[in-house]
């Protein structure tokens, strides 16, 4: 019979449970930014030429991104900073694309950004992301997924 401290996990860490849904939903969102860049692609292949720089651009910037969720997914408290400029970005587009509610694909991006944040923010609490910036904040010796 497990006693109250060898089951709860040691200071600072999630439970397994949470850490291993928090980890999960970055690694959708990965996957969904991969599938994202899949469709840049082919956006690029048939824009015009005073457009095909910057879907080139942002379309690029979904493997940054896919990477970012990739790296949190594997070592959620080992990367001070990144939970932070992936909820500072997410949160900062969804509200422009609010505000900015008639413009083209301002619908679309808001409600794919929201879902990213949410699962970003939910995960960033399941795994405890804030304790990256505690010094020497170990990983779990399993790691991965």
């Amino acid at each position: 019979m497990a006693t109250g401290a060898a089951a709860s996990p040691p200071a600072g860490r999630p439970s397994p449970w949470a850490d291993r849904i928090g980890r999960t939903l970055m690694a959708v969102d990965a996957a969904a930014t991969l599938v994202a860049f899949a469709g840049g692609i082919l956006i690029m292949t048939s824009v015009s030429d005073d457009r095909v720089i910057t879907e080139a651009w942002r379309t690029l910037a979904y493997v940054v991104f896919a990477g970012l969720w990739i790296v949190l997914a594997v070592a959620p408290r080992r990367q001070w900073g990144l939970w932070e400029l992936l909820l500072f970005h997410k949160g900062a587009i969804t509200v422009y694309c609010f505000v900015m509610w008639d413009k083209p694909d301002a619908a679309q991006t808001a409600f794919i950004d929201l879902f990213v944040l949410v699962t970003t923010a939910v995960a960033y609490v399941l795994c405890r992301g804030w304790t990256s910036w505690r010094t020497g904040a170990a990983e779990p010796a399993r790691g991965g997924l």
